[in-house]
């Protein structure tokens, strides 16, 4: 068997998106599955869309995720330059499209901008584009000798006949046959010397002895193109997978205005790099069982791209949540607290047990960014409603806590050991010798202390953290407002 070689070929122009990250992470699954090599080669032919420090998240993704390319600019496996402007100062791009005109399978087009302008438009997957008339195939050999030799500016087009079909197989959707007069002559050699990204892909993938091709199904519409080049050259065309839209909540294609299209929007909204990757490999590919949460090894050892769905993915960020939220409990105490503890010096300053928080929130977030809301109440007592003394379960209302509150303030004022056991014990005690019930008393003392209707830990606890004076200092505010 042939080893199996994907590659990655992003575009550095811009941040990476989701949908991106998915066709690198099933690429690397693809090839490591198998044992192969993955390839990341960088497609800068679009200098136009070029973005600088591009280059750079590609790299900072590609290693912060795991997903460690075998190959690439930074790692010569036999097959570079891995860099398309590199690859282009070597011709290998016009040397191929030159041997297509000597095939008849391209020729070279000097129509100028207001020719083209002229030309009958077409609405194809709703972009308008210009039909090309083949106007230029009919020159003569010396009307193009002519031509270049007065340095006129040229395309070079491929040449799709009008009759006949061209069919081509993908590995989900099967074999695809269109008929030839629905396909434009693209264009293969840009006015500036540059491939355009359809064709330096062909020549690229088959150069580099690419045997898996994976990407968007937005690129379905190309491939008969892509086919039609193989074939032109007598190529072997590698192994199509074609990957499903990723939509919204709302079905409609993941924007980059949803505020959580690109990993790197993701991880600075506190979502954990190996939920991010688990997620996104679940979203089109599904295993065998119904289970949800994989290491990368593990998506290794189980991902079968025969198992990929056709049907659009949803994006959903409420189930990223939940799995970000699995992955925080599963982590060790040091790794966690040591990505929790910016949010918790955010939300508070004073000189309080920080570890401590970290620990009571640690099962109640699911991302990061969740802890300021559960703690904004340890620096200053929040306004509140005494509504919140009220509870129907616990039996209590305002006018019973402000009897539990002015009793135990004088014990709590004689009481100098506030750690957590002794005053459980203390408030227990107080518990047993009124007849009351546990609640009864510990709620309005929580509600007091907090002053929040929801805490992440108990109120004996927060009266550990606190300490005696803003213990105090707390219950009589609680006392003050509740004797208005």
């Amino acid at each position: 068997m042939t080893k199996i070689r994907t590659r990655y070929a992003p575009s550095p122009t811009g941040k990476m998106h989701v949908g991106n990250l998915r066709s690198a992470l099933y690429e690397f699954l693809i090839a490591k599955h198998e044992g192969g090599d993955f390839m990341l080669r960088i497609e800068d032919t679009d200098q136009e869309r070029f973005v600088e420090g591009a280059t750079e998240i590609i790299y900072r993704t590609l290693e912060k995720t795991g997903l460690i390319h075998d190959e690439g600019p930074d790692k010569d496996g036999g097959y570079g330059p891995y860099v398309q402007s590199e690859r282009m100062k070597t011709g290998i791009y016009l040397k191929y499209a030159k041997e297509l005109i000597e095939k008849g399978e391209a020729y070279y087009c000097f129509c100028d901008k207001e020719r083209l302008a002229s030309l009958k438009t077409e609405v194809v997957e709703g972009k308008e584009i210009t039909v090309y008339d083949k106007h230029c195939l009919s020159l003569t050999k010396e009307e193009i000798e002519k031509n270049l030799a007065e340095g006129k500016p040229y395309v070079i087009r491929q040449n799709i006949p009008n009759e006949g079909t061209t069919t081509f197989h993908d590995e989900l959707y099967g074999d695809i046959t269109v008929e030839n007069s629905e396909l434009d002559d693209m264009i293969l050699i840009k006015t500036d010397g540059y491939p355009t990204y359809n064709f330096a892909n062909v020549v690229d993938d088959h150069t580099m002895n690419i045997t898996h091709v994976v990407r968007g199904n937005e690129y379905l519409s190309s491939s008969p193109k892509y086919q039609r080049l193989y074939d032109a050259f007598g190529w072997e065309s590698p192994v199509y997978v074609h990957l499903p839209l990723i939509t919204d909540e709302n079905h409609k294609k993941l924007s980059k205005r949803s505020g959580h299209s690109s990993f790197e929007d993701l991880i600075e909204q506190g979502f954990v790099t190996e939920a991010v990757v688990n997620y996104i490999a679940l979203l089109g590919w599904s295993p065998e069982d119904n289970r949800e949460i994989f290491t990368l090894d593990e998506l290794i050892k189980e991902f079968d791209y025969h198992r990929i769905s056709k049907s659009p993915a949803v994006f959903d960020i409420v189930k990223l949540k939940w799995m970000n939220g699995e992955y925080i409990k599963a982590m060790d105490f040091d790794t966690y607290y040591e990505m929790a503890k910016p949010y918790i010096d955010e939300a508070v300053k004073s000189d309080v047990d920080k570890k401590k928080l970290a620990e009571w929130v640690k099962t109640r977030i699911e991302v990061f960014p969740d802890i300021c809301a559960l703690i904004d109440f340890v620096d200053k007592l929040p306004d509140y409603d005494i509504e919140m003394y009220t509870h129907k379960k616990m039996k209590t209302n305002a006018e019973s806590s402000l009897k539990v509150l002015k009793d135990l303030l004088p014990i709590l004022e004689a009481h100098d050991d506030y750690s957590n056991d002794s005053l459980y014990a203390l408030l227990t005690k107080y518990v047993e010798e009124k007849g009351y019930k546990n609640g009864y008393v510990l709620w309005p003392v929580r509600t007091a202390v907090s002053g929040k209707q929801m805490t992440p830990a108990g109120a004996t606890e927060l009266m550990e953290l606190f300490g005696k004076e803003e213990t105090l200092k707390r219950i009589r505010t609680g006392i003050e407002l509740l004797s208005k």
